[in-house]
């Protein structure tokens, strides 16, 4: 039997959604070694998702997010905010050989929003958005169906400065979340994304002086509450109920990502029926690029957890 999962290894917003892509810093190119020594310490997995909010994808292949996506295994790569157009999406992501099933939807204002998934097997098929276009014309949903599941790649509303979009945010999560319970109806269901609320005070480094922020208003946190009590799981706080300083998001200003400032806003919701098969949930905090950083989700959808799979066997 392998050795029992370790304590995670964190190898690893603003409130408004148009933070300007071009002040992300350069990513870091240091080698992902010992992330694969540790992986093979793992329970035997055979799905492993990657989700990254990349806040502008042409400023993140500028600043080196290729490299590190080139570099790290994944059967998914689900990426939110990707700022572009069909006519504007990089054509080295349309043409990657890495990826040979690539889904992208974009918001009807230029510059904003938008999510992108790419696969290594062929999903049953893919829909975009939730069915209501007052959402959809924003570009914020990617559901791919496969064999034993159903993935939803999603870029939840930001509720915006001053709340200004609380309103048209808590609408969304409504019909969200009849759309999450649909779909749960007919497979297990995996909801990766820039969710965009910390749902516990545990979630963000000050919570008290942020209650009437974006993001931590009491009204987010209750939908939130909603969602999970539908019957999905947040890996992350299943894994570690009790774990501080697991942020995902750090704003640009007063230097937040080095004094470690931060938000946990992206997510990997489960179906309950599927918590069974979760290994882990990772952070990896070092990935700099964007004011995010990747997660990543490891699952055995097999049946005998002692089995050595294949990692690309998922469908």
């Amino acid at each position: 039997m392998p050795p029992k999962r370790k304590k995670i290894k964190t190898v690893p917003k603003s409130d408004d959604d148009n933070d300007d892509e071009q002040q992300s810093s350069t990513i870091s190119t240091e080698s992902n070694d010992d992330n694969n020594n540790d992986e093979k310490m793992m329970k035997p997995f055979n799905l492993k998702i990657i989700s990254w909010n990349v806040n502008g994808i042409r400023a993140a292949l500028k600043n080196g997010c290729l490299k590190f996506l080139e570099s790290e295994s994944c059967d998914i790569l689900a990426i939110q905010e990707t700022k572009c157009n069909d006519k504007t999406f990089p054509l080295e992501l349309k043409q990657w050989p890495k990826f040979p099933y690539k889904y992208y939807v974009s918001s009807k204002q230029d510059g904003y929003a938008g999510v992108a998934l790419f696969s290594k097997q062929k999903p049953l098929s893919v829909e975009y958005g939730i069915g209501k276009r007052e959402f959809d014309d924003e570009g914020r949903i990617i559901t791919a169906y496969y064999d034993n599941f159903i993935l939803v790649n999603a870029y939840v509303v930001n509720a915006g400065q001053g709340l200004k979009r609380l309103d048209f945010k808590l609408k969304f999560d409504q019909d969200f979340r009849e759309y999450l319970k649909k779909l749960d109806e007919q497979k297990p269901v995996i909801i990766c994304g820039d969710l965009n609320c910390a749902h516990k005070e545990i979630d963000l480094e000050n919570p008290k002086t942020n209650t009437k922020t974006a993001g931590f208003t009491p009204e987010e946190r209750a939908d939130f509450d909603c969602l999970l009590n539908s019957g999905f799981i947040d890996s992350f706080r299943l894994l570690y109920p009790n774990q501080r300083k697991c942020y995902t998001y750090w704003g640009y200003r007063f230097n937040c990502r080095a004094k470690d400032i931060g938000w946990r806003l992206d997510y990997f919701l489960l179906s309950k029926r599927i918590e069974k098969n979760l290994i882990d949930n990772r952070i990896y905090k070092h990935i700099m690029g964007s004011d995010h950083c990747p997660i990543v989700l490891y699952l055995n959808l097999s049946d005998d957890d002692d089995q050595n799979v294949n990692d690309n066997e998922y469908c």
